[in-house]
C-alpha cells in the first residue's frame, strides 16, 4: 500500500467495484480483501487493493462486466431474463425474471421498440425510488 493511497470505507469500496455492501463485508471477513482497522475498529480499504478486482471485471464480456453498471447512476440494478412484453398503445409492460422473483416495469412502447425487447432477452431493471427502467443487455 502506497503512503498516499486513498483509504475508502467498505461501502465506498463496494460502490467503486460494483458489488453490494454485504458482499464486500463478506470478502473482508473471509480475508479475500485486506483492510486496515481504525482505532475504533472500523475497516478501511486501500484503493490500490481494488485494482485486481477492477482488472478481473474488465476481462468479462460487456453483459457480465460490472463496469457497465458503474456508468449508470442508479445502484439498484437487477439483471434477469425477459418473461413477457405486452404493448398496449403508448405503453408497454415488461416482466423480468430476477432470481426467484419477477420485476414488472411499465415503459413506453417506443422504448420497447428502440431496445428491440422480446421474450428471452437478457435485461436489467434499473430501480430508482418507485420508478423501474429496463436496459437491454446484449
Amino acid at each position: 500500500m502506497a503512503a498516499t493511497d486513498v483509504m475508502l470505507t467498505p461501502r465506498d469500496a463496494a460502490r467503486m467495484i460494483g458489488v453490494s455492501y454485504p458482499t464486500i463485508k463478506q470478502w473482508i471477513l473471509s480475508g479475500k480483501l485486506k483492510t486496515v482497522q481504525t482505532p475504533g475498529g472500523h475497516h478501511r480499504v486501500a484503493q490500490s487493493t481494488l485494482k485486481p478486482f477492477i482488472a478481473k471485471d474488465k476481462n468479462k464480456g460487456a453483459s457480465e462486466s460490472r463496469e457497465r453498471y458503474r456508468k449508470v447512476s442508479g445502484r439498484n440494478q437487477l439483471v434477469g431474463k425477459v418473461l413477457s412484453v405486452r404493448v398496449d398503445g403508448l405503453l408497454a409492460e415488461v416482466v423480468l425474471a430476477v432470481g426467484d422473483s419477477n420485476v414488472t416495469a411499465i415503459i413506453t412502447a417506443s422504448a420497447v421498440k428502440e431496445l428491440q425487447l422480446k421474450k428471452g432477452d437478457s435485461a436489467a431493471a434499473l430501480i430508482k425510488s418507485t420508478d423501474v427502467m429496463i436496459e437491454r443487455l446484449a
